[in-house]
């Protein structure tokens, strides 16, 4: 199927592109006359032997995709699709002892141990704690003035969780902010990176907090990973190294970048902003996760023949299921192009697809969201914009690396 208005050697996963916007109206224009669409790239580029992968835009192809793991596979290429030559097929490939890139039963079982620190129970552990520590980020910022919101604000907490939900002790969140960065921003010259540096580097702290664990049991997560439960298993230090490693991205990055985004939204909507400050909507979360949507998309790899929407696709094939494009699908949102913080329903697949891969952290990430905004409107509800924001240069992932703004004076 062919799109007229997209340019000739249009790829929806260039970094450059991303570096200035999330491509909409080319995603509009492929959900209007080319759903399943194919984006060509040159053979060997990223580590790939093939020419290029085939970009799902509709919500529910991307839907159908992200449930049908007897088709579509993370392991065969991982879920990360690549634009550039940075990484070679040794790289890809060791990296599907994640549990993002692994398929069912492999992903069943460490899905079913990982889950232990994602109960309930678990969260609202966290609640009271990361409310008091949503407070204090917005009271530094407020010190302060005027400042960069990425680094202030939006970073803050969902580092603070992670080192709550792990045991990583609250002085070293900065390593943590640091290695993240390296491991994601490869494409971007601006940041200093040794991105294999960064992985073994998390790799080892991570594998070592697992090992002393073992020795020196707590009352942690941590501690609840690595033992045995009633099925005999639990994580051993690789597993848990790269769950944290994980983490790191998925659990760091994402909210960061949908809270960032979501300010940004606030301000650019005024009246949203003068609606949330006044009724708080429970809604709300969903809206900006909806909005941002931080991860652009991710891949499959068709293990048998098949076909979507009308469209066939051979056996190893590249799958892009564009979240981004989903989240703004005419079929499935009313006006998907404004901002709502009231929309409801809010079928967002900005946690995924559904399936085996569905966000772990979904409810976390919300919780996070809820609690800084709220800090925020109760204690800095004067802050503006005082420039504009800095985009990251990444294929994959949504991302704002700054955000000047002016907290608005000391509350």
């Amino acid at each position: 199927m062919s799109a007229g208005l997209i340019p000739e050697g249009f790829d929806f996963t260039d970094p450059d592109v991303y570096a200035q916007r999330v491509p909409l109206a080319e995603f509009a224009e492929l959900r209007r006359t080319a759903p399943v669409w194919w984006n060509a790239q040159r053979r060997g580029s990223a580590g790939y032997d093939d020419e290029g992968f085939w970009v799902v835009s509709r919500h529910a192809d991307v839907k159908a995709v992200s449930l049908n793991h007897e088709v579509y596979s993370t392991w065969e290429n991982t879920a990360i699709i690549r634009h550039s030559e940075g990484i070679t097929r040794d790289q890809i490939d060791i990296q599907r002892i994640i549990m993002i890139n692994t398929d069912p039963p492999q992903h069943s079982g460490l899905r079913r141990i990982v889950s232990r620190g994602f109960t309930p129970r678990a969260l609202s552990s966290l609640k009271d704690a990361l409310a008091e520590r949503a407070e204090r980020i917005v009271h530094a910022a407020l010190e302060d003035g005027t400042g960069d919101f990425v680094a202030d604000v939006a970073c803050e907490l969902p580092l603070q969780a992670i080192a709550e939900l792990i045991g990583v002790p609250q002085e070293d969140r900065k390593k943590i902010f640091d290695w993240s960065n390296q491991m994601i921003a490869a494409d971007d010259p601006e940041i200093e990176i040794d991105q294999m540096t960064a992985s073994a580097e998390l790799l080892g702290y991570a594998m070592a907090l697992s090992e002393e664990r073992k020795g020196c049991p707590k009352d942690d997560i941590v501690t609840k990973l690595v033992q045995a439960d009633l099925d005999g298993r639990g994580l051993n230090s690789d597993e848990f190294g790269f769950f944290v490693l994980l983490l790191a991205v998925a659990g760091n990055e994402t909210t960061r970048n949908a809270i960032t985004h979501g300010m940004m939204a606030m301000l650019d909507n005024p009246e949203q902003w003068e609606l949330y400050k006044a009724e708080r909507p429970a809604t709300a979360a969903d809206e900006i996760v909806r909005w941002a949507t931080p991860v652009v998309s991710f891949q499959r790899t068709a293990k048998v023949d098949t076909e979507l929407n009308g469209q066939a696709i051979k056996a190893g094939d590249r799958v892009g299921i564009f979240y981004s494009s989903a989240n703004y699908d005419e079929s499935v949102f009313e006006a998907p192009e404004r901002f709502d913080i009231t929309r409801d329903p809010n079928p967002h697949l900005g946690f995924g697809g559904g399936g085996a891969h569905f966000c772990l952290g979904a409810n976390l990430a919300r919780m996070e969201i809820d609690l800084m905004f709220n800090a925020i409107a109760e204690h800095m509800p004067d802050i503006t914009r005082a420039g504009a924001e800095r985009r990251l240069r990444i294929g994959w992932i949504n991302g704002i690396k700054e955000f000047p703004v002016n907290y608005g004076g000391t509350r």
